[in-house]
């Protein structure tokens, strides 16, 4: 054997399938960890073309360009697009700011401000531009959300799937500090915003967990049954499919967590729309007035649990703590100690403890797997524009990992 022969060889030998998997390790993977039939589709794309090219730097005249073709081809007036620029913040998306002309020759001219998202290669969260569009849609009338407008997504006009929504002006942190630099974790507001946001903060949160579910249209979401342990099952397989479709080696704690959620599965007692993200960075705020002007990024949103939510947005990573040390702030607004039972007035739900107790854990195991499987994944094969900033969000990991083996102390 040459050697380059060898090399080859060694090289095909130690490959990691993860990198480049064959269509037998997706189908054993989709097998053991069945999940909705919209989040199947979205992880099985992303690893038959994870193999494909790296992710490409688009040019804001390329963005532009397909901007402009889709609305041409979906609007009947000329069309102008004028003021493109570049959105920063966030760790998964493509974003460009621009304004839409519309008009007739002869007749003034019709302008609003726009935002397009693309997805880039692959993400450091495979999710769903139709998801997003449809939820964004069933609250357009009682929360402040974009307006969505058009949906690219089978990519006729894109290179990959991309929303374009209306642009809200707000800011996602206050100008008075630099905590929340990253994707708004820790966002520090101070008293005088905390006591203006705070009230809306669970207001719209339980605005979202009381909608009548009966009365609004979505395709891309599976209805789990109430009484049953169907919704729990779907969400810990799909953490547990990512995780091991996108994990650098194995991790024994994971294999403990996966284990004791399996067993101790909750029940659903009733169906939410669940935001999935719902926390600081993720709204946008008029800072002089204190008014919340838009919730954002909705593409991790599903049909199930409310206590997935309140679990999320209390882990240690999304709040801070006073000062002194003395008072945890929940998304840097509510004593934690107060979270819950303002939570219980403002929507009339309850809040059961072993439930927050499971969903606490995956949150933790979903959290590792998006920081020290995924995100490592992605810019270890150049697949986003975001690279440096995913390699940082490994640093997360050993906290939330340790927060995790505290939880399940507690437990087992």
């Amino acid at each position: 054997m040459s050697t380059l022969d060898t090399v080859s060889f060694l090289r095909t030998r130690d490959a990691d399938p993860r990198d480049q998997p064959t269509e037998d390790f997706i189908a054993a993977i989709r097998s053991r960890f069945p999940t909705e039939a919209d989040v199947d589709d979205l992880l099985t794309r992303k690893m038959q073309r994870r193999a494909g090219p790296r992710y490409r730097h688009v040019g804001i005249e390329e963005m532009v360009a397909w901007t402009g073709s889709m609305l041409r081809d979906l609007i009947e007036d000329d069309v102008d697009i004028l003021e493109p620029r570049w959105l920063t913040g966030g760790a998964s998306k493509v974003q460009m700011a621009f304004t839409l002309e519309v008009g007739k020759p002869g007749t003034p001219a019709r302008r609003e401000r726009l935002v397009v998202r693309m997805d880039p290669t692959e993400g450091s969260n495979a999710t769903s531009r139709r998801r997003e569009a449809e939820l964004l849609r069933a609250f357009e009338d009682t929360l402040p959300v974009p307006k969505v407008y058009w949906v690219d997504h089978a990519c006729r006009w894109f290179p990959e799937p991309a929303i374009i929504y209306s642009f809200l002006n707000g800011v996602a942190k206050p100008s008075h500090n630099a905590s929340g630099r990253i994707v708004g974790l820790g966002t520090d507001f101070g008293p005088a915003l905390r006591e203006k946001l705070a009230p809306q903060f669970l207001e719209h949160l339980a605005r979202i967990h009381t909608a009548d579910v009966d009365t609004m249209r979505f395709t891309t979401m599976d209805r789990p049954e109430t009484g049953t342990v169907e919704c729990a099952r779907l969400q810990l397989n799909r953490a547990r499919r990512v995780w091991e479709e996108d994990r650098p080696e194995a991790f024994p704690l994971m294999d403990v967590a996966a284990n004791w959620m399996q067993r101790n599965l909750p029940e659903l007692d009733r169906v939410s729309v669940v935001h999935g993200d719902f926390r600081s960075g993720n709204f946008l705020f008029d800072e002089p007035s204190g008014r919340v002007t838009a919730w954002l990024d909705w593409e991790r949103g599903q049909l199930g649990d409310r206590h997935r939510d309140l679990a999320w947005m209390t882990q240690l990573e999304k709040g801070h703590f006073s000062e002194d040390g003395k008072v945890y702030y929940v998304c840097g607004l509510i004593p934690l100690d107060e979270f819950y039972r303002r939570y219980e007035d403002v929507s009339g739900l309850s809040v059961d403890p072993d439930k927050l107790a499971f969903y606490r854990v995956l949150n933790c195991f979903q959290i590792i797997t998006t920081t020290m499987a995924t995100a490592y994944r992605v810019a270890k094969l150049g697949k986003s524009h975001q690279d440096v900033l995913l390699a940082r969000l490994k640093g997360i990991a050993p906290l939330v990992a340790g927060e995790l083996l505290e939880l399940l102390k507690e437990r087992i």
